[in-house]
């Protein structure tokens, strides 16, 4: 699933266009190390896996405990938990992943 996702250009100093990487896994029995990029909040970094809505839920809480990573990535990882959150039923509240990070 690749939808574009409207971010905010005032937040990321150009006018930019985000693609949900996140995809629902077929299967949810494989270890952390085995699931694929496209299961995580940050798939270049591995961070927050999204494979119940248990662990979309905890995406969100610890959203800004997340370190090392670029306003480009919390972007895309914000994409990807509202597209797990769509798919698992949870509501997030937040309109923007700067609402996760205070």
């Amino acid at each position: 699933m690749r939808l574009p996702l409207a971010v905010d250009a005032g937040k990321l100093g150009t006018c930019a266009v985000m693609d949900i990487t996140w995809k629902p896994l077929r299967t949810h029995d494989l270890p952390r190390g085995r699931l694929p990029a496209s299961a995580f909040a940050f798939p270049a970094e591995r961070k927050e896996p999204l494979t119940d809505a248990a662990h979309v839920r905890s995406a969100v809480a610890r959203f800004a405990q997340v370190t090392d990573v670029s306003d480009g990535d919390r972007a895309q990882a914000f994409a990807n938990i509202k597209a797990a959150a769509a798919y698992y039923g949870v509501t997030v509240g937040a309109k923007s992943w700067h609402d996760l990070v205070g």
